[in-house]
């Protein structure tokens, strides 16, 4: 698995694609980061987190657009499949290399932490929490957009199949302010990434929500290592 992380992680940095994302999301963040707290002379960065929702959302789709689909593309999966590691190892490996440039670009909020901390010492425990479910957020959708990768050979694809479920998830809360029936809007609610994520950026820290998306990490994760075999035993 190491190996593969480290290969892929070494893939993202020989490549424009790492540099770029990070670029876009420090510029996008700080620009929410300038306009929300620093303009509004606020120490507050609840804000900033609630706006690395979006930005999550539409960003991650370059991370993983390539991670499966271009191994497709140039049949190097084959020798993946071949290769004396579990698929779970294999999978594993290529996102915990997404899920660590990913770490690099949230990382830009521990600096208007401290940027803050300049002017007040800010509540450690509530900008973790919000970190926290940046964090978690990142770590579901990336499951989802390497199991969508996982399905094409065309990195285009990839990444408008990450963009359109990313829309999708936005247009979850309403969705269930137009349905009428009460059952519905609760199961509507209670899978909507926005209603998790909110939670925490007003400093609340529910297991429920964590459990949520470390479910949607494992249930993805599964699924694309079930596309792999289906493609090896073909």
């Amino acid at each position: 698995m190491f190996a593969i992380f480290r290969r892929e992680l070494r893939n993202y940095f020989s490549s424009p694609i790492a540099y770029i994302y990070i670029a876009v999301y420090y510029a996008l963040s700080s620009f929410y980061f300038f306009g929300t707290t620093l303009v509004a002379n606020s120490t507050n960065l609840s804000y900033v987190f609630s706006s690395l929702f979006t930005i999550s959302i539409f960003m991650i789709p370059i991370l993983t657009m390539r991670l499966l689909s271009e191994d497709k593309k140039y049949k190097t999966d084959q020798a993946l499949l071949t290769a004396p590691v579990s698929l779970l190892s294999m999978v594993m490996g290529k996102y915990l290399a997404a899920l660590l440039v990913y770490l690099i670009g949230i990382g830009i909020t521990l600096v208007f932490a401290v940027i803050v901390a300049f002017f007040t010492p800010p509540d450690w425990a509530v900008f973790f929490g919000n970190f926290l479910g940046t964090f978690l957020l990142g770590a579901a959708l990336i499951a989802i957009g390497t199991f969508i990768s996982s399905l094409t050979e065309n990195q285009v694809i990839a990444a408008v199949g990450g963009f359109l479920v990313g829309f999708m998830l936005m247009l979850m809360d309403s969705l269930s302010s137009i349905v009428q029936s009460a059952l519905l809007q609760k199961v509507i609610n209670g899978i909507s990434f926005t209603t998790r994520y909110q939670s925490f950026t007003v400093g609340v820290l529910d297991f429920a929500d964590i459990l949520f998306f470390l479910s949607i990490c494992v249930a993805f994760i599964f699924f694309t290592v079930r596309v792999f075999e289906k493609r090896r035993w073909s």
